[in-house]
């Protein structure tokens, strides 16, 4: 019963798969071993050319790093890292690009610990549908990412020490035909605040001004889910913030939550104790106190936050955005091209998780 729950999920973000083999991913249901595929399957990947056992490359600092080059029409359907670098915060340091047909702009840019939820630069073990860190240090990502007729994914090294091993597997399908014209492409937005702007007030806010923005998209597609990190800069509890959505140029959110907590689909702040779910999780739970850090995930596979314009999706840094917390986001959608720009990564030593406690 749950395997087919979660096959119902990951065919709600109506991918290209499902088009290309008759409505279900094969690769998410064993009933469909039986059948046929319309795919070939490559990996690309760090091993050694020289068939020895060096399965890496290295990155110096400032370099980058070409993870793919392929052409389209396909699909790449798992993304798997694992890095040995010595640098403190190399998570952060380390920035991910993904770039379709094209593009000159990308779809995805993050750092790779944000991608895969780690935000605040270290490395924990958990389990969600779409993305997972396995023992000790394996990052995967299985959000699917279809491309017509092109596809390149990217590191950059922004740390001041060489990565001395970034070893990635990244396997992708080949399609004989095009993908359906009205195939989505696969998003993925980094923001942050360090820290929130805190807000005096009358405890009211029913426009979302002064939200923290998860993202601000622009086009027609449907929002996927979140990934967010937080640094409290304060005693006590961080999360009494609403979530609030507003869809297609609304001036008041059409969706709108009661907490931060129950966003995350959590309850009474998260009970002091972390959990990881296929779809939602706080893998990281600390003390209601300044310097505790929190990671927190929700995904909407089961339904897709749909829009047709635009879609700004956010949430109260606090109750009416009355504290000044560090946020750290990655925000991940499926849209037309082109995109609307995204804000500029922040300079490195900006990203770096830094207490702020004269902020609140």
């Amino acid at each position: 019963m749950l395997k087919s729950v979660l096959i119902v999920m990951i065919a709600a973000l109506a991918l290209p798969a499902a088009a290309q083999e008759g409505g279900s991913r094969g690769s998410d249901s064993l009933e469909s071993l039986t059948k046929p595929h319309d795919y070939v399957l490559h990996r690309s990947s760090s091993y050694d050319r020289t068939g020895g056992n060096d399965d890496f490359r290295e990155l110096a600092p400032g370099a980058e790093l070409t993870l793919l080059d392929a052409e389209g029409p396909g699909e790449v359907t798992h993304v798997w890292f694992t890095i040995a670098s010595d640098e403190m915060f190399h998570l952060k340091r380390l920035v991910l690009r993904m770039y379709w047909d094209g593009e000159s702009t990308p779809s995805v840019e993050t750092p790779v610990g944000d991608f895969f939820g780690l935000g605040l630069g270290d490395y924990f073990v958990y389990q969600s549908l779409p993305l997972s860190v396995g023992q000790d240090k394996a990052l995967n990502c299985f959000f699917p990412m279809p491309f017509q007729k092109h596809a390149r994914i990217t590191v950059t090294n922004e740390g001041k020490r060489k990565v001395d091993a970034y070893y990635f597997n990244l396997d992708y399908r080949s399609y004989s035909r095009p993908l359906p014209a009205d195939t989505l492409y696969f998003h993925a937005q980094y923001r942050q605040a360090s820290p929130n702007t805190a807000v005096k007030s009358d405890g009211k806010n029913l426009n979302g001004e002064n939200n923290y923005v998860w993202v601000d998209a622009h086009g027609r597609g449907h929002f996927a889910g979140v990934t967010m990190s937080v640094l409290e800069n304060a005693d006590e509890w961080w999360g009494e913030g609403d979530d609030m959505f507003f869809v297609d140029g609304e001036t008041l959110p059409s969706i709108n939550g009661t907490g931060t907590e129950d966003y995350f689909l959590g309850a009474w702040d998260f009970g002091g104790k972390p959990f990881a779910y296929q779809l939602y999780g706080a893998p990281q739970v600390s003390p209601e106190r300044a310097g505790s850090r929190w990671s927190v995930y929700r995904f909407h596979l089961d339904s897709p936050i749909t829009f047709t314009k635009s879609l700004r999706a956010t949430i109260e840094h606090g109750h009416a955005n009355d504290r000044a917390d560090n946020f750290y986001s990655v925000a991940y959608w499926y849209q037309t091209e082109p995109h609307a720009a995204f804000p500029q990564l922040p300079p490195v030593d900006d990203r770096l998780p830094k207490l702020n406690p004269a902020h609140n």
